[in-house]
């Protein structure tokens, strides 16, 4: 049933999947020391589904729901965001520009699902947009171009990271779609048998377009990235978009969207002490914008 007020479960599911989140950027980056982006995320989604799908029962809802959460929030939102780490993206930095998947939603939601932006929303769309523009700045001028490719990042890693962030926010909007539709599911279920879908998609793509000399360099991985592949599929995953899926399912997704304004708090943090990563004047002025975008909502 659709409810209006958060309670206290709702705020602890909140703080957690932050947290969850939040250092999701930095296992990544760890995780694909050893794996191709295309292979950790067949990797990922196998722990997803495995071993609770020989005893999770599937959703009660059409397998067309089923089937697009798990490519968007699957093959596109991580697919995108694995290789954007891998080629120029840094996980402190990913950790802010993916979180205008809130803005995404909100103009998804409006066009898709006629869920009306306020005007705290409206002002935050435009604080997000003045946010990326500083973003670009460092690949547009110069000057700025050359520190941002010290910094770690490049204009493709930036670009596939907002189009994860598109992906991220096409998941939220089928979760909701599910939620109009009136289906009771578990949410567990339902995150675990759409990461099913993901699998296959990864597979074949790792297939076709990996270099055939990394095809078996899995047998090599260390363990902390087979650790960092088990925490990215039980954890952020399975517990993880459980309870994101949970608040989507009981509140309108532009009320549950703004609660990851945390998690870029926790990535940068995490990015920095943990892997030393930089970060240039207009790409703070940018995260800065983007945090102050998320506040307004």
């Amino acid at each position: 049933m659709r409810s209006q007020s958060l309670t206290r479960r709702d705020l602890l599911d909140a703080v957690v999947v932050v947290l969850l989140w939040g250092v999701n950027f930095v296992v990544m980056k760890f995780a694909l020391r050893d794996f191709t982006p295309l292979q950790l995320g067949a990797a990922r989604y196998v722990f997803a589904v495995l071993p609770l799908a020989l005893f999770v029962r599937p959703p009660g809802i059409p397998w067309k729901w089923v089937v697009l959460y798990g490519l968007f929030q699957g093959v596109g939102q991580f697919g995108f965001l694995f290789l954007a780490l891998q080629i120029g993206m840094t996980a402190a930095l990913a950790s802010v520009i993916l979180q205008t998947q809130v803005f995404f939603t909100a103009l998804f939601g409006f066009v898709l699902l006629k869920e009306r932006a306020s005007r705290p929303l409206q002002l935050g769309m435009l604080l997000a947009g003045l946010g990326l523009s500083c973003f670009a700045i460092n690949y547009l001028l110069p000057g700025a171009r050359g520190a941002a490719t010290v910094a770690g990042t490049t204009l493709a890693g930036f670009m596939l990271t907002l189009a994860a962030a598109a992906m991220w926010s096409a998941s939220n909007i089928v979760a909701r779609r599910v939620q109009q539709g009136g289906a009771d599911y578990s949410p567990t279920a339902f995150v675990v048998w759409s990461s099913s879908v993901a699998v296959l998609p990864f597979v074949l793509l790792s297939l076709a377009f990996d270099p055939e000399s990394t095809r078996w360099q899995w047998t090599g991985a260390r363990a902390s990235s087979w650790l960092a592949v088990a925490y990215l599929g039980w954890v952020a995953t399975l517990v993880g978009y459980s309870l994101w899926t949970g608040l989507l399912k009981r509140h309108p997704a532009n009320r549950v969207a703004p609660f990851s304004l945390g998690v870029p708090i926790v990535g940068l943090t995490a990015g920095m002490l943990v892997l030393g990563e930089g970060i240039t004047p207009w790409q703070w002025g940018g995260v800065a914008l983007v945090v102050a975008a998320l506040v307004c909502v």
